[in-house]
């Protein structure tokens, strides 16, 4: 039996950590909303225990829960170790709002929360039940910290923590029982032993590389000229604009909803993905909003990055980042929509081939070999090229609940890089495509002006592939600008 248990972060989830700064955090979040009546109590309050036991019973399935960070000697590289003094009141956090609540309230409590860092020292999530929304539901903000999960890998959880089935009884909770840790000694032990492996595991790997690869020149080319064309976009840098600056203290949350047949009628019709039309629909509401910024967007150079996953199928349900990500330049020359989206699917369909996203792939491989300090530096660097983040995550499209409550929508928070004021992320479920804004407060002081670009866009797209525009919802996630 070992002395002690961890595991070591992978060079990728611990650049998550290298780049926050006090302004910086790198925690992702979802606003969940629920019908609140299979869970509300006598004094028409919500039955918060209910859910603690819930959450418990199902830790044993997602053990990195109960795990908190400790940092290697002389390194800025994280492990992870089991936490001795785990307790799940610290973790599921009770709030209200005025009753009856609103949206708009909602969004201003779920702003405030994506603006506090994470305690370092306790396991990095927390999820806050918020009753008193109005129309009889309550909401759930599930706040984790990018170094433990990513988007992919946060569907599998979500099936974890809920079920398709309204009848789910409570499961029986077990008692955690942490393993040792490892000393400050045993640590640099083990990563001295490390280093002197790493020329090994280099070859092992760069073998399995070999075998999996038909033509092994090819693919080395192929991804070194990927490569060699993110860092020109690094070293080139994105064009300033108004959303782009100095990240102050306190963040804006919006979110809309489009029903989810309406964008793949679109992307039927115009003969695309989902994901361009996504991006057209971005681009169209960045151009808008630009000139409502009094900026020109046709003389701008503004990049998006949309995260790819890489996850493979025996990935899933292991927590941790599969991730890569696409640089697109949005097309806001193109007043006409229909042209937005054809040069988009033209660059994504290039991007495919380019093997962009594995040329980044590649790139945190070789971050394994890499020093903290040097990696640090690196990841500081790669979020200098691009204005903002788009990324888009498809969920089940059949209805899921909790403890009998129906999750009625999920709107996704992407954390914000130093000096991109905004942040858009997106996740379809049943019938439903959920944006969820996240925006620096001074940087972005109208964000229901951009979301109303969202929409006009969207509209403009839908009508150029010859469908009716976008029909404005009157229901319970319409906007509320």
């Amino acid at each position: 039996m070992a002395r002690y248990t961890y595991e070591r972060l992978s060079a990728q989830d611990n650049s998550f950590l290298l780049l926050e700064r006090p302004n910086v955090h790198m925690h992702v979040a979802a606003t969940t909303v629920f019908d609140a009546t299979p869970l509300k109590t006598a004094d028409g309050g919500i039955d918060v225990d209910s859910i603690k036991r819930a959450t418990e019973a199902v830790l044993h399935l997602i053990p990195r829960y109960c795990q908190k960070l400790k940092w290697i000697p002389f390194e800025s590289h994280a492990v992870w170790i089991d936490d001795r003094h785990f307790n799940i009141d610290y973790h599921i956090r009770h709030t209200s709002l005025p009753r009856p609540g609103t949206n708009e309230q909602l969004k201003r409590l779920a702003g405030r929360i994506m603006a506090q860092q994470l305690d370092r020292s306790r396991p990095l999530w927390e999820i806050w039940v918020v009753e008193g929304l109005e129309r009889d539901r309550f909401a759930m903000i599930n706040k984790m910290h990018h170094c433990m999960i990513d988007g992919a890998a946060g569907v599998d959880l979500s099936q974890i923590l809920m079920s398709p089935l309204a009848e789910h009884p409570l499961q029986e909770v077990r008692a955690f029982v942490p393993r040792p840790a490892p000393s400050r000694v045993d640590l640099w032990r083990d990563e001295f032993a490390r280093r002197l492996s790493l020329p090994l595991q280099a070859a092992r790997n760069f073998r399995e590389f070999a075998r999996q690869t038909d033509d092994l020149r090819l693919e080395i080319r192929t991804r070194i000229r990927a490569l060699a064309a993110l860092v020109g976009w690094a070293v080139r840098g994105a064009s300033p604009t108004p959303i782009n600056g100095r990240l102050g203290p306190h963040r804006r949350f919006d979110w809309l909803t489009m029903p989810l047949e309406e964008v793949k009628a679109v992307r039927k019709a115009l003969g695309c993905t989902v994901n361009d039309v996504v991006l057209a629909t971005v681009a169209g509401a960045v151009r808008e909003y630009m000139i409502h910024r009094r900026v020109n967007p046709a003389e701008l150079d503004f990049r998006v990055s949309a995260p790819v996953s890489v996850r493979r199928e025996e990935d899933r349900g292991k927590l941790g980042n599969r991730v890569s990500s696409w640089i697109i330049r949005l097309p806001l020359k193109e007043a006409d929509p229909r042209a937005q989206l054809d040069a988009i699917h033209e660059l994504t369909r290039n991007l495919k081939e380019s093997k962009q996203a594995l040329g980044v792939e590649m790139m945190m491989a070789a971050a394994e070999w890499t020093p903290p300090a040097l990696l640090s530096l690196g990841a500081q660097a790669a979020s200098g090229p691009i204005n903002m983040i788009v990324t888009n995550v498809p969920g089940p499209q059949i209805p899921l609940y909790m403890l009998g409550a129906k999750l009625e929508a999920c709107f996704p928070q992407v954390p914000l890089l130093e000096n991109t004021g905004l942040g858009i992320a997106l996740f379809s479920y049943d019938g439903k495509l959920c944006w969820g804004f996240n925006a620096d407060y001074n940087l972005v002081p109208d964000l229901p002006v951009f979301i109303k670009a969202i929409e006009n866009s969207f509209a403009a797209l839908s009508e150029s592939a010859g469908l009716r525009g976008l029909p404005q919802e009157s229901g319970v996630f319409a906007p509320e600008v």
